[in-house]
């Protein structure tokens, strides 16, 4: 075989493994970093007014279809009455789910990304998106 071609399959291929090992150091530098950004339930009140994603298990699940804008709440790892932390989803905003959030996401963990509110003291996000929400393995 020919040294120049030789030469330059050497080149490729050193040039696809050079790639590949960026890629995969990209790959798991976001990883990390979006790791870095999540919150646990417990630590959201510290992120008041900041957009964070809050992971949890959603311990208790409701939808208050006579209440006043209909609310579906959604609280993360400890159960209403003593919620550390809740997702809410507006009556006008639950068409745009597949399935009852109440019911689609009780007992699973996800993480939710929005902006935390204070709401009497609790921390909460608002979701007006599907997108918002994310299932996790459990």
């Amino acid at each position: 075989m020919d040294l120049g071609v030789m030469s330059m399959r050497k080149t490729i291929k050193s040039l696809a493994s050079f790639i590949f090992l960026v890629f995969a150091f990209l790959v798991c530098a976001s990883d990390s970093i979006a790791q870095q950004e999540h919150v646990n339930p417990i630590d959201a009140h510290k992120y008041i007014g900041m957009e964070k994603t809050v992971c949890g298990t959603v311990a208790s699940a409701a939808y208050a279809v006579r209440t006043k804008g209909r609310p579906t709440f959604l609280n993360l790892d400890r159960p209403y009455p003593k919620q550390i932390f809740t997702v809410l989803i507006w009556g006008s905003d639950r068409n745009k789910f597949q399935n009852p959030p109440e019911t689609s996401f009780r007992g699973k963990r996800i993480c939710v990304t929005g902006i935390i509110e204070d709401f009497r003291g609790k921390p909460e996000i608002i979701v007006r998106s599907p997108d918002q929400i994310i299932l996790k393995p459990q």
